[in-house]
């Protein structure tokens, strides 16, 4: 694979966020009416031209941590391909850049796929790949000790509607609490941003936070917080889709061996973190140091990646859990989601390797 240039603007910059990741603003229901594509026929080995590569600076996304920091990527893909990355710090932001032409393929979260796919009429993106599953939950002040506790107090989420707010917000539900989207109701549902949590739950503004990882750890570790409940729980088979790839329909149509090509360069990541799990936790806090200037605490970074399963399936059954919840609390209006995944080529990698198929389920 040839080298992009690794200016700070093309490799680093850092895209600001662009808005809530699901809105409650009508959407009509959606479904995938383009031609159906595959990129499973397409022959990688002969793959040319430049991917424009989206993901977070965060262990969630260690695959393209790894992939780049480790050379995984580099070492994978066909020589004559070159891969430009950008790094977002919200799903919104990712999915803006995919629908302006500035993004081919990106590693995010379920509920901003969802609202793009949503937002396009079925029409702009595909799920191509799974990548990481788990590493939620709500963490509490040791104080709280029963669900009842809850009640009057303040619980942090990341951001209103990402994926932690909502089933945040849908849990609550379940055991009988009302929230709203201005932090009022039976427990007051707070979204600030991930770097702000620890500090927050320390100075008592919240006493609870629905977390994904590293802060998750962060605040069980170096914070006091209780592990009330692992998100895991609440999952059939304990896994529920946290990072997944998503790719332009454009970029899949006309570039479906560069698509496979990637995918099978993720793959190897998937491997290299599996086969190297110490290496890979050290290579991805290098790349986090790389990007932010600061590097996480070795144990948390080891907490984290022991919470997180890394996988190539997308957990298809959680990602339609995800759409229900997000309806159910009144922050996404229906939207059909069959035609959402494109796993031919992922499946025809998985074949050739003699590994099981993954599978979308009822999306397909």
């Amino acid at each position: 694979m040839s080298t992009a240039s690794q200016s700070p603007l093309n490799r680093r910059s850092i895209i600001a966020a662009a808005g809530a990741a699901l809105t409650a603003a009508p959407i009509l229901a959606a479904c995938g009416n383009d031609d159906d594509v595959s990129a499973a026929d397409a022959d990688s080995s002969t793959a040319s031209g430049t991917i424009r590569l989206g993901y977070f600076g965060n262990i969630t996304h260690a695959p393209a941590l790894v992939g780049l920091e480790g050379g995984v990527f580099e070492d994978t893909l066909p020589e004559a391909v070159t891969i430009e990355t950008e790094v977002f710090n919200a799903g919104p932001s990712a999915i803006e850049a995919l629908f302006s032409d500035a993004l081919d393929i990106s590693y995010i979260g379920p509920n901003p796929a969802i609202n793009g796919w949503a937002q396009s009429g079925g029409q702009a993106l595909h799920i191509i790949a799974g990548s990481t599953s788990g590493g939620a939950g709500l963490v509490v002040k040791p104080e709280i000790t029963e669900v009842e506790d809850l009640v009057g107090t303040a619980l942090a989420t990341p951001q209103l509607g990402n994926t932690q707010d909502v089933a945040a917000r849908y849990w609550l539900k379940q055991q009988g609490y009302e929230t709203d989207q201005s932090g009022g109701g039976d427990v007051s549902v707070t979204p600030i941003d991930n770097a702000e949590v620890a500090a927050a739950f320390d100075a008592g503004t919240v006493q609870s936070a629905w977390a994904v990882e590293p802060r998750y750890s962060q605040l069980l570790l170096n914070h006091g917080g209780v592990e009330f409940l692992n998100e895991r729980e609440l999952w059939e088979g304990g896994e529920f889709v946290t990072t997944h790839i998503i790719v332009s329909t454009t970029f899949l149509n006309e570039q479906p061996a560069l698509v496979k090509a990637f995918l099978e360069a993720h793959v190897a990541a998937l491997d290299y973190i599996a086969e190297n799990p110490a290496e890979a936790e050290t290579i991805a806090n290098d790349h986090l140091e790389e990007l932010s200037g600061n590097r996480l605490d070795d144990e948390i970074v080891s907490a984290a990646f022991a919470n997180l399963t890394f996988t190539a399936d997308p957990v298809a059954g959680s990602l339609g859990g995800s759409k229900d919840h997000a309806v159910e609390v009144g922050l996404l209006e229906e939207v059909d989601l069959k035609g959402i995944y494109k796993l031919d080529a992922l499946n025809e990698i998985l074949a050739e390797r003699g590994d099981a198929e993954v599978s979308a389920g009822d999306l397909a």
